[in-house]
């Protein structure tokens, strides 16, 4: 028996179309055998190679158009967002295509949105994403967005505003007064979004803190100035790494000699969030705010309320049809 003709290399590690295959002698008989794994129509891979988020995406641009644009989460997630799955891969074509892939997401638009080739604007695909995800969502994205200089609030309202007919165009309007470009984390923005919704003061984020004489502290995560009271996020490396323990022990001797107080939040206490706004207003009331108490209403369910996968679609036939 003949041995199996090899795969070059150039797609030996990566996902592969039909043609590309063909190109390098692979016919179509052979994709057949059972060392080929079809992921999507046309597309392939070596049985048991395994493909990155990178890799996946590629896999899913081969199955469609040469027209069609990575767009919505997966534009975003290429920036390095962690929030919300991979699948499904979204993409968006300027044309009334219809195809019903597993895994894929294709959105249909009258107009493509800015793009390169390749991708829509991160504008854009800010504003598809907002059409269907959570506010909470919306704001620690849109603050990771801020935070890394992908964006600006100036040009999310801009490209909103001047295509308010796109599904997600009123979501970024309306989410743009709770961004803060100055949070460094997905759930150091939760944390001060939930605080801040729940109807407590608004803290100052990532400031530097000094003491009378003007030694410097530490940076405050969240810092409640007029009450010296700060809310810290604890990720992992603060458990993790020796380095970081040490640092965070030293800096927090620092506060606790000028007299500040601090709480820490955990992604076990973020997961409850009603306790942990709780735990942060009865800190400030032991230190002296003497203001409303944390109010979990209509407001604080929107926070979390899933929207309707149609809302988008709705909007957009209203919009068209006004």
């Amino acid at each position: 028996m003949r041995p199996p003709r090899p795969l070059p290399d150039h797609l030996a590690r990566r996902a592969f179309s039909r043609d590309e295959a063909i190109a390098a002698g692979i016919t179509p008989r052979m994709l057949q055998h059972e060392r080929f794994e079809q992921l999507h129509p046309s597309v392939y891979r070596l049985a048991g190679v395994d493909l990155d988020e990178t890799g996946i995406i590629h896999a899913a641009r081969l199955a469609l158009p040469d027209d069609s644009r990575i767009s919505h989460a997966t534009r975003l997630r290429m920036l390095g967002v962690e929030r919300g799955p991979l699948v499904p891969v979204h993409f968006t074509v300027a044309r009334d295509l219809h195809l019903d892939i597993p895994g894929i997401m294709l959105h249909r638009t009258v107009l493509m949105p800015p793009d390169d080739g390749v991708m829509v604007s991160v504008e854009a695909a800010f504003v598809g994403y907002a059409a269907s995800a959570r506010l909470v969502d919306r704001v620690v994205i849109g603050d990771w967005l801020l935070n890394r200089g992908h964006t600006t609030i100036e040009a999310l309202l801009a490209f909103a505003h001047e295509q308010p007919w796109r599904p997600g165009a009123a979501e970024t309007v309306e989410v743009a007064p709770l961004l803060d470009g100055r949070s460094r984390s997905l759930p150091e923005s939760q944390t001060r979004l939930c605080l801040e919704v729940a109807g407590l003061p608004r803290p100052e984020v990532n400031v530097d803190v000094h003491d009378a004489s003007g030694t410097f502290l530490g940076c405050g995560d969240l810092v409640y100035r007029l009450w010296r009271l700060l809310v810290e996020y604890e990720g992992g490396q603060h458990f993790n790494d020796a380095r970081q323990i040490v640092s965070d022990v030293d800096r927090y001797a620092r506060f606790r000699r000028d007299g500040w107080e601090y709480v820490q939040v955990t992604s076990r206490i973020l997961g409850r969030p009603q306790e942990m706004v709780r735990r942060v207003h009865r800190q400030l009331v032991a230190r002296g705010y003497d203001g409303p108490a944390p109010v979990f209403g209509a407001r604080w369910d929107a926070l979390f309320q899933e929207p309707s996968p149609q809302a988008g679609h709705r909007e957009l036939r209203r919009r068209h049809a006004a």
